[in-house]
């Protein structure tokens, strides 16, 4: 096999073990929830770092889609817009996927840099499928492998989204790792049907 297929399916193994470790600290710190929605953090791509951001304040500018804390609920802004002197809920749409109203920015952060290096796998896995292609003549089980490979990593994404639409059911995060062993063991696969020496 290509010597960059092999690279990128080392690195793709690294990666998921990676997350499945941040995961793991997630879990164990209590951060599940740390980013209420998904795929943003409070409707932001790079997550708020004090409740002062996330509070609502008069004249202030608010995006689209960020989301607030008023009293006690969450909500989110229909536009882009600047907030008068009270609230006018006719700009807001209340988070109803859950009734999780906590924030804590360490919690946040250790939630963020867990989706991260997961959107980074999940990168690195659509790398190493396009690489397989070049190979496909040879090798189409490798091919097919990678292929279910990225589908699973958009697969287990979803299965993320649930998990913190649910607010951490436990059946759902029982899927969603046993999900994330099932991608280990296939690239494992993958890189033993390569014949890749690790």
């Amino acid at each position: 096999m290509n010597k960059n297929f092999i690279f990128f399916s080392k690195l793709s193994l690294l990666l998921v073990l990676f997350v499945i470790l941040a995961g793991s600290l997630v879990r164990m710190t209590g951060s599940g929830m740390g980013c209420p929605d998904w795929p943003k953090c409070f409707g932001y791509l790079i997550p708020p770092t004090s409740i002062d951001k996330i509070t609502w304040k008069p004249n202030q500018i608010y995006g689209e889609g960020v989301m607030i804390l008023y009293k006690e609920k969450f909500y989110n802004s229909k536009n882009k817009f600047i907030s008068e002197e009270s609230f006018e809920s006719s700009n807001w749409i209340p988070y109803t996927k859950h009734d999780y109203t906590k924030f804590d920015p360490l919690n946040t952060w250790f939630e963020f840099i867990n989706r991260l290096i997961g959107a980074i796998a999940g990168f690195s896995t659509l790398i190493m499928f396009f690489l397989s292609t070049y190979e496909y003549k040879k090798n189409k089980n490798v091919t097919f492998l990678s292929g279910l490979v990225v589908l699973s990593m958009g697969f287990q994404a979803w299965l993320g989204k649930l998990v913190v639409d649910s607010n951490l059911s436990p059946y759902k995060i029982s899927i969603h790792m046993l999900m994330a062993i099932v991608i280990v063991c296939l690239i494992i696969y993958i890189i033993k049907k390569s014949d890749a020496k690790y």
